[in-house]
């Protein structure tokens, strides 16, 4: 126990940063894991062979290391993968162990041999762990640094609450974002910080919301509010009408919203970001069952080229690479015989606005990490998707 406890003085002496989160874990000492491990509850379970047989400079990386798995959330990502790969939690583990070591090794940091790092799959550093995940071959060696990295309980693992006292979410995210802060003082007063660690820390204090989920709710909101428009309607007489001889009473109709996506097809858009944002849009109105005669889609630089009704998104012709307006997409879609009760506009932002809210909904996806802001009115998603490398070959725009 003396030698592991120095062990975790000297790697919270060098990376000072670290050192609340290494003296939040609790020790277990346990023959039955092979070296260290941590649990979800952050506590740590540590072979007395292990440490036995390791330098004080390797244990000191291994702590960093394993509370790097709870600092990163590990065991919360592993539960948001799928099933299939849940059910491998090895291979997880090795993933995650290459998302760690490969900013260990870049720190300096000594480990022992036998290590788990990027280079040894081909691998290039700088990922998270569900990035190499898939480039792994499907039967790793076993590799098991507990629940607290894989989210899957191992059997040298406490049950309930025995043993020492366990950390609960809401300590674990307070104490991550300590560590983050403090990374970032770090980083400020001695320039020193490998860059998974700032990346890491950057995240957890300027989070970033899922351009996805934001507008996924930002269309089917905008389809609800249009849904709860109901009118009356003769078509279908009310039932009530039967009690009263002589009348009859309309019944109440709630319409199925139609929707106009107005797509920027100008020289600016950026392909990977448009498909995607149109893929999305696409899905969530199959979603909520507006497809077919429902949509429209109008492509649009300075000029409204194509006019679509579509069911899905290879459907969609963009003809274009002028100049900017949405406004004449807009007005295009409001001027059409069936009026739409949403319009969507996909667009990098650089655009003139209507001067007035028009009288239906209006959701703008802004696309790319410089487009500026839309009117405050206008309900806004931004949108930022990582472009795949230039391989020297333009994708051509469909047509």
């Amino acid at each position: 126990m003396t030698k592991l406890l120095a062990a975790r003085y000297r790697a919270a002496g060098d990376r000072p940063y670290l050192a609340t989160a290494l003296y939040a874990l609790s020790v277990v000492e346990t023959a039955g894991v092979p070296t260290m491990g941590v649990d979800r509850h952050w506590r740590c379970y540590v072979s007395p062979a292990f440490v036995e047989a390791t330098p004080v400079a390797e244990l000191a990386g291994v702590w960093v290391h394993e509370v790097a798995h709870l600092l990163r959330d590990h065991h919360g990502r592993a539960d948001r993968l799928p099933a299939a790969d849940q059910r491998d939690p090895h291979r997880v583990n090795i993933a995650q162990d290459c998302e760690i070591n490969d900013d260990l090794i870049a720190d300096g940091l000594p480990l022992p041999a036998g290590r788990v790092e990027p280079r040894l799959y081909g691998l290039p550093v700088g990922q998270l762990f569900e990035t190499y995940l898939p480039s792994l071959p499907p039967s790793p060696p076993p590799h098991d640094c507990g629940s607290g990295a894989h989210g899957q309980p191992v059997p040298w693992e406490l049950s309930g609450a025995d043993g020492p006292e366990r950390l609960g979410p809401v300590e674990a995210e307070a104490l991550r974002r300590h560590t983050a802060e403090a990374m970032r003082a770090h980083r400020r007063s001695r320039g020193a910080l490998p860059a998974g660690w700032s990346r890491w820390a950057d995240r957890i204090l300027e989070p970033t919301v899922d351009w996805r989920q934001a507008l996924a709710g930002a269309v089917r909101e905008a389809a609800a509010w249009a849904s709860g428009a109901v009118d009356y309607t003769y078509r279908r007489p009310s039932r009530r009408s039967a009690a009263l001889r002589g009348v009859i009473l309309p019944s109440l109709r709630r319409p199925l919203p139609r929707v106009a996506v107005v797509v920027d097809t100008s020289g600016s858009m950026g392909e990977a970001e448009l498909a995607a944002a149109l893929g999305e849009v696409t899905g969530v109105l199959r979603e909520v069952g507006i497809r077919g005669n429902r949509v429209t889609v109008l492509a649009c630089d300075a000029d409204v080229h194509t006019v679509s009704r579509v069911t899905s998104a290879e459907q969609i012709t963009l003809d274009g690479g002028g100049g900017t307006d949405m406004r004449v997409g807009i007005a295009a879609a409001l001027e059409a015989t069936e009026r739409p009760h949403i319009v969507i506009v996909l667009t990098d932002g650089f655009t003139p606005w209507p001067d007035e809210t028009p009288s239906c909904r209006l959701v703008a996806a802004l696309i790319g990490r410089d487009a500026p802001d839309a009117p405050a009115w206008v309900e806004t998603v931004r949108i930022t998707v990582q472009e795949a490398p230039d391989e020297g070959v333009r994708p051509v725009r469909p047509r």
